[in-house]
C-alpha cells in the first residue's frame, strides 16, 4: 500500500476550473483530482470520508478531508472483461458496521474466484462474506427493506436480496426497440430501411425515491445515441415500468437532490471505431415539475458514478482516474 500512497501524494493533480475541457453550468466551480492509472467507479459516503472504488487495482479507498486516499479491505478480482472494459468492485457502501460491495463478473483470462459476480460484505477486520453470488453482473445496489435492491446488468433485471442471501426477481426488463432510421444511419448495408431491431435494456444505476425504484437503462450494443432511458417501478416489483426520462446517451447513474431534482449521469456517445467518445459524458438535472432538463457539467470521459455530498457539493467519478468535485457558489 505504501508505494501507491506515495504515488498519490506525489502525482495528484488539483485543477480548479470554471470552464475549459469540462464546461460547467453557471453557479458551479469545478475541481478535478486525477490519480494516474486509476479507474474510479463507485462513490459513497462513509461518515466524513469519501468512499471510492478503483477497478484498475481492485481496491476500496477512503478519501479524508486532507485529500489523501487510503486503501483498505481485500484486493478484489479485477482486470479487463471480454470487450476490454474494466471489471471489479463496481460499487461500495457503508451499511451499518459493514461495507457492502457489488463485485463484477470474472475478468477475461482469469480463474474463477469466490467473490466473482457477488454482493460481498466486509467486516471491521477486513474479513469478507458473500451475501449472494447468484448474479451475472451486479452493477449497482441500494440498501433497503432488510436487504438490498441490486441491478444485474447482464440479466437485465432488478433483484431484491435479503441479508441472508435469499433473492427475488422484482422485474426483468424487455429488450428495447430501436428506430429503423437510426440504425440505417449507423450502417445502411447492415440495416435495411424499415427494418426493426432491439437491444438489451442493460440496467445500470439505481436509486430509491418516494417509494419507487428508479433504474437507468443503458441500452445494449451498438449503444445508439438517445436510446437510454430512466424508468421506475414500485419497490414491490411486478409492475409495468413507468418512463421517467428518455433520449439519453448511455445513462449509468441516478441521484436525487433534497428538493426532488433528479440527476442523471450519461456515460457518453458511442462510436463504432473508437468506442465511447472522449468528452461526450454529461451530468444532467431533471425538473419534473417544470418538465425540463439542464446540463450541470459536460465534457466528461466515461463517467461512472455521481454522489450528492451535501446541498452545495457533488462528486463524479470516471474511468480515467478522475474525481470531479462540483461546488455550487
Amino acid at each position: 500500500m505504501r508505494p501507491f500512497l506515495a504515488l498519490i501524494s506525489a502525482c495528484i493533480l488539483l485543477l480548479a476550473r470554471s470552464g475549459g475541457a469540462e464546461p460547467v453550468a453557471a453557479g458551479y466551480r469545478l475541481e478535478t483530482v486525477h490519480v494516474p492509472g486509476a479507474a474510479f467507479a463507485g462513490l459513497a459516503r462513509d461518515g466524513g470520508s469519501l468512499l471510492v472504488t478503483d477497478l484498475a487495482r481492485g481496491r476500496l479507498y477512503r478519501r479524508d478531508e486532507d485529500g489523501r486516499l487510503a486503501a483498505f479491505g481485500p484486493v478484489f478480482p479485477h482486470g479487463p472483461d471480454v470487450i476490454g472494459d474494466p471489471t471489479g468492485p463496481y460499487r461500495a457502501a457503508r451499511v451499518g458496521a459493514e461495507f457492502v460491495v457489488a463485485q463484477g463478473w470474472t475478468p477475461a483470462n482469469a480463474d474463477e474466484n469466490p467473490l466473482d459476480h457477488s454482493l460481498v460484505a466486509i467486516d471491521s477486520v477486513g474479513e469478507t462474506r458473500v451475501i449472494s453470488n447468484d448474479f451475472w453482473n451486479p452493477f449497482d445496489f441500494i440498501a433497503a427493506d432488510q436487504g438490498f435492491y441490486v441491478v444485474d446488468a447482464a440479466r437485465n433485471s432488478v433483484e431484491h436480496v435479503r441479508s441472508d442471501g435469499r433473492k427475488k426477481t422484482l422485474i426483468s426488463f424487455r429488450r428495447l426497440p430501436q428506430a429503423p432510421d437510426t440504425l440505417q444511419s449507423l450502417s445502411p448495408t447492415e440495416f435495411a430501411a424499415g427494418s426493426s431491431y432491439e437491444v438489451d435494456a442493460v440496467p445500470t444505476g439505481i436509486a430509491l425515491h418516494k417509494g419507487r425504484l428508479y433504474v437507468a437503462l443503458f441500452g445494449g450494443f451498438p449503444f445508439l445515441s438517445g436510446a437510454g432511458k430512466i424508468v421506475s417501478i414500485p419497490t414491490a416489483g411486478a409492475s409495468e415500468p413507468r418512463l421517467e426520462a428518455d433520449g439519453l446517451n448511455a445513462p449509468v447513474a441516478i441521484a436525487f437532490e433534497g428538493g426532488g431534482g433528479m440527476l442523471v449521469l450519461e456515460h457518453g456517445i458511442y462510436d463504432q471505431k473508437q468506442g465511447f467518445v472522449k468528452g461526450s459524458g454529461r451530468l444532467l438535472r431533471f425538473n419534473a415539475a417544470a418538465k425540463s432538463r439542464s446540463t450541470i457539467i459536460s465534457g466528461l470521459t466515461r463517467p461512472v458514478s455521481v454522489l450528492i455530498w451535501n446541498e452545495t457539493e457533488l462528486v463524479v467519478s470516471d474511468l480515467a482516474g478522475n474525481l470531479h468535485f462540483l461546488r455550487r457558489d
